[in-house]
C-alpha cells in the first residue's frame, strides 16, 4: 500500500528537480548573453558612433524611403534604391563640407602668401581698421610695431614657430581621416538598414513584445516619433536659417556669402547658437562692408532665429514628442553635452520616453478612479 505513495514523492522531487535545472539554466542563459553583449559593445565600441548615426539617418528618411519604394518599378536589384538613397544623403553632406574646404583651402592660401609678404616687406595697416568701435589707436600701435616693419614681423611670424603648426596640421589630417572613416562606417550601415529595414523592423517588434510587452512596442514608437521631430525641428529648421540668412549676406554684399550661410545653418541646428555665428557676419560685415549691412544681418538674423526658435521649432518638436518644449530643450542641450553632436537626437528621445512612463505610471487607474467616487 506504501508503493503509491512513493512513486508520488518520487515524482515529486523529479520534478522540483528539473524546475531547479531550468531555473539554473535560465539564470546560466541570462548571465552568458549579458556578458556576450557586453563584450559584443567592448569589440564594436569604436564604431558605435557610426551605428548610432546610421539608426538615426535611417529613422529620419524611413517615412521617404517607403514612400520612394512603392513607386519604384524595378523590383531587382534589390539593392539599387538602398544604394540610391545612401547616395543621396552622403552628397547632401559632402557638398557642403567641399564648399567649406575649397573656401578653407583659398583662404590657407592667402594667408601663406601674406605671410611671406609680410616677412619680406612687412604689412602697412589695414584700412579697416579705422572702423574699429573700440581701441583703435591700441590696436593700430600694436599693428605698427609688430606687422609694419619686416623685421619685426618676421620676429613675430617666426615666433609661431613652424614645428608647432606641423603638429597642429598632423592632428587636423588624423581628425578629418577618422571622421571620414567613421561617416563611410555610417553611410555602409544606412545602406545595411534600408536594405534589410523591414526585417529588422519585424524583429525589433517581436523582441520587444517578448520582453516589455505592448508598452515597450508604445515608449518604441514614441522614441521614433520624437527622432522625428528633432530632425525636422533643428535640422530642417536649421537648413532653412542658414538658407534664408545666406540669401541676405550675398545681398548686403558680405565675401563668403556661401560659406557663412552653411555655417550659420550648422550653427542653428542646435540651440542659442545661431545668434554667435550672425554676430560673427555682423562683425565681418561691419569691417569688410559697411554698418548699414552689419545692422541689416543683426536685425534681420534676430527675426529669423526668434520665429523659429519661438513657433516653428516647438510646434515640431513638441508635437511630435508630445512634450512640454522646456523638456525638449532640457533634452536637447543635455544630450548635446554628455552625448556629443549625436546627443541632440538621443537626448529628446530619451525625455519622451521617461515622460510617457511617468504618465503611464501616474495615470489614474479606472477602478481606482470608480471606487474613490
Amino acid at each position: 500500500m506504501s508503493l503509491p505513495h512513493k512513486d508520488s514523492d518520487l515524482n515529486i522531487t523529479r520534478q522540483l528537480s528539473i524546475a531547479e535545472q531550468i531555473h539554473n539554466q535560465t539564470i546560466a542563459q541570462t548571465c552568458l548573453t549579458i556578458l556576450l553583449f557586453l563584450f559584443g559593445l567592448f569589440t564594436i565600441r569604436a564604431f558605435l558612433p557610426s551605428l548610432i548615426w546610421g539608426v538615426i539617418f535611417a529613422i529620419a528618411c524611413w517615412p521617404l524611403y517607403i514612400k520612394a519604394k512603392k513607386h519604384w518599378p524595378y523590383h531587382k536589384p534589390e539593392f539599387l534604391l538602398p544604394l540610391i538613397f545612401s547616395c543621396i544623403i552622403t552628397f547632401l553632406f559632402m557638398f557642403p563640407l567641399t564648399i567649406i574646404a575649397v573656401e578653407a583651402t583659398k583662404d590657407v592660401q592667402t594667408a601663406f602668401t601674406w605671410v611671406m609678404h609680410a616677412s619680406r616687406e612687412g604689412v602697412p595697416p589695414p584700412q579697416w581698421l579705422q572702423s574699429i568701435p573700440f581701441a583703435k589707436d591700441n590696436v593700430i600701435n600694436w599693428w605698427n610695431n609688430n606687422l609694419a616693419d619686416p623685421q619685426s614681423a618676421s620676429d613675430l611670424l617666426s615666433s609661431l614657430h613652424l614645428s608647432r603648426g606641423v603638429y597642429v596640421t598632423q592632428k587636423i589630417g588624423a581628425q578629418i581621416f577618422h571622421r571620414g572613416l567613421l561617416f563611410l562606417f555610417t553611410i555602409i550601415t544606412l545602406f545595411f538598414l534600408f536594405k534589410d529595414g523591414e526585417t529588422v523592423i519585424q524583429q525589433c517588434l517581436r523582441g520587444s513584445r517578448r520582453l516589455f510587452g505592448i508598452q515597450g512596442e508604445n515608449i518604441a514608437k514614441q522614441m521614433i516619433s520624437s527622432v522625428h521631430g528633432t530632425v525636422s525641428g533643428l535640422v530642417l529648421v536649421g537648413l532653412g536659417q542658414g538658407i534664408i540668412l545666406g540669401i541676405v549676406y550675398a545681398l548686403v554684399g558680405i565675401p563668403h556669402a556661401a560659406l557663412f550661410g552653411i555655417m550659420t545653418a550648422i550653427a542653428a541646428m542646435i540651440p542659442f547658437c545661431p545668434i554667435i555665428a550672425i554676430a560673427a557676419v555682423a562683425l565681418t560685415a561691419l569691417l569688410k562692408v559697411s554698418s548699414i549691412a552689419a545692422i541689416t544681418v543683426v536685425v534681420i538674423g534676430c527675426i529669423v532665429v526668434f520665429i523659429a526658435d519661438h513657433f516653428i521649432r516647438p510646434a515640431l518638436i513638441g508635437g511630435s514628442t508630445k512634450l512640454p518644449f522646456i523638456w525638449v530643450l532640457i533634452g536637447i542641450l543635455g544630450g548635446l553635452e554628455s552625448w556629443g553632436m549625436i546627443g541632440l537626437f538621443i537626448g529628446p528621445a530619451i525625455m519622451a520616453a521617461l515622460m510617457m512612463l511617468w504618465c503611464n505610471w501616474t495615470a489614474k487607474k479606472k477602478g481606482l478612479s470608480s471606487h474613490n467616487t
